[in-house]
């Protein structure tokens, strides 16, 4: 399936034991999460016959790094403009014909492996395709799940969601290296694109209600930019993602180079290497079971920790060349090392994201991840060429544990937040007929206030600035009266009079908060005069 894997890419914790399987007594619910898993386990039966062909066809360390870049550069690409699409077209027919396109793709691979045709060129730019499907597929897979269960049940679903490619990961793998192995990679292409026409048939027994129409649905090059003006103005957010970057960067060396451990560091064969990613897969199932223990005894910032130490250990370890059912071992340390980080980085995203915004800003966390894991795959696989496999390795694990203990002290946001949208600003009015993409719009806002109390009634004032660009403006500031000491006017620009609506139903509960604060420090009669103002032609 081409959805992007949530065990590399965003994963949430799998469901408590009490109500953990409700959702599948939603019936659409259950039919399309057996199709993922279904379409998983083809998946990453394709990846373990490409990371095994590539070998065959090249021994450069650099080539086989390659197929992983190629595999994530488009997700880093494309992210963000697939999480606009997600959230402007028809997501039912959308997921449809990706999913057409990607069964394309593994036919083509399938005929050109079974007739030896394949190159490592073809291998590389079929795989780069593949990429593209996963970056187009991923936010609008994400995104359905609020429509397949009642609101009480969204957790379960997303956690159910992740066990499923856990399970995905934990027989995929084996079971591609186990074809490889005994039929030809030709094969495992086969069942790959076989499992995109059971997703196809599951999306085509879904009976989508249609959207009502609004007025002030976004276009794309509108969402686009108030996705972007979002992740510049949030930041926790920017905080969760330099966070992030950093741990994928070193830890894509592992995946990157995996492939070489298993044939030429472990001397294995692909059976071998397909036991060690469904070692990978079985370990993150058993670490996202025992996630909330161990985060309630570590904390966030302490997990994300361990978690960085424990996949740098794995990187350190493995050049020793252990031997096999140790390297297994650490295969299941990776996975419950990897599975924690994730979880913890994805699960921090969600919860500092507002409903409006979600889809863009796990594209942008997605982006990050993915560019990252890109440019470290090649960047590993050159550090391989040059100084070999185990040294490349060594680095990158020093590196990791480093870098885990330097960020250590920039503390992952809490995402306590309440993110529901207030509705609380009335509808502004506007006197004379103009079209609603006119603009830019400028909204200034006066205030009365204590020169005593000017420093803290400032201090809130520029938390509730971010929330204003966070919301859709692209300038805010203040000033203050020459003459008088009190009167303080604060401004924002919004590059249209529609685009200022959605602001209006963008202002979250949290940030309706911070305006409430602000005013207790305002002394004028009623409440802060607000005034609208409208561009010229």
């Amino acid at each position: 399936m081409s959805s992007v894997d949530p065990s590399r890419a965003g994963a949430v914790p799998p469901p408590a034991p009490a109500g953990a399987f409700a959702p599948l007594r939603q019936p659409v619910f259950a039919v399309l999460w057996g199709a993922m898993v279904l379409g998983n386990t083809g998946s990453f039966m394709r990846d373990v016959a490409s990371a095994w062909v590539i070998t065959d066809l090249s021994a450069s360390p650099a080539a086989v790094a390659l197929v992983q870049t190629a595999a994530s550069l488009p997700v880093f690409l494309l992210a963000l403009p697939a999480g606009v699409l997600s959230d402007i077209l028809d997501r039912r027919r959308f997921l449809m014909l990706v999913q057409a396109a990607m069964a394309l793709v593994s036919a083509v691979l399938m005929l050109l492996a079974g007739t030896g045709t394949l190159t490592v060129e073809t291998l590389i730019g079929l795989t780069f395709l593949s990429g593209i499907g996963a970056a187009l597929v991923g936010p609008a897979w994400q995104s359905i799940v609020p429509e397949l269960v009642p609101r009480e049940q969204l957790r379960g679903a997303a956690a159910l969601n992740s066990l499923g490619v856990n399970v995905s990961r934990a027989i995929g793998p084996a079971l591609g290296g186990i074809v490889v192995a005994a039929l030809g990679a030709a094969t495992a292409y086969a069942a790959d694109a076989a499992s995109y026409l059971v997703v196809i048939a599951a999306l085509w027994w879904w009976r989508r209600p249609a959207k009502a129409p609004d007025a002030l649905s976004e276009n794309f090059l509108g969402a686009f930019r108030a996705g972007l003006r979002y992740t510049r103005a949030s930041g926790d957010l920017k905080r969760v993602l330099l966070r992030a970057g950093v741990f994928f960067a070193f830890a894509s060396a592992l995946w990157g180079l995996l492939p070489l451990v298993a044939r030429e560091v472990l001397g294995g064969d692909a059976g071998f290497y397909g036991l060690l990613l469904g070692a990978v897969g079985a370990g993150a199932i058993g670490g996202a079971l025992a996630l909330p223990g161990l985060r309630a005894r570590l904390g966030t910032d302490g997990l994300m920790l361990a978690a960085a130490l424990s996949v740098s250990l794995v990187m350190a370890a493995l050049p020793l060349v252990p031997p096999p059912a140790v390297a297994v071992a650490l295969m299941l340390l990776l996975g419950a090392g990897w599975i924690a980080a994730l979880t913890t980085l994805n699960g921090t995203a969600q919860a500092i994201l507002p409903n409006w915004v979600r889809g863009r800003g796990l594209a942008v966390y997605l982006m990050v991840f993915s560019g990252a894991s890109a440019a470290g795959s090649l960047a590993w696989g050159g550090v391989a060429q040059a100084l070999g496999v185990p040294a490349a390795l060594w680095i990158a694990a020093a590196g990791g544990a480093l870098a885990a203990l330097a960020l250590y002290r920039l503390k992952l946001p809490a995402g306590e937040s309440d993110l529901e949208a207030a509705r609380h600003w009335p509808d502004a009015e506007m006197v004379h007929a103009a079209p609603a993409e006119r603009g830019p719009v400028m909204v200034q806002v006066e205030y009365r206030i204590r020169p005593a109390e000017r420093a803290e009634f400032l201090a809130v004032l520029r938390r509730l600035g971010e929330a204003r660009r966070r919301d859709g403006a692209f300038a805010w500031g203040v000033f203050e009266h020459t003459a008088d000491a009190g009167r303080v006017v604060e401004w924002f620009l919004v590059e249209s009079w529609a685009e200022h609506q959605r602001q209006h139903r963008r202002v979250t509960r949290a940030d309706a908060g911070v305006q409430a604060e602000l005013l207790r420090f305002h002394t004028g009669e009623g409440k802060p005069a607000v005034g609208h103002w409208i561009a010229l032609d």
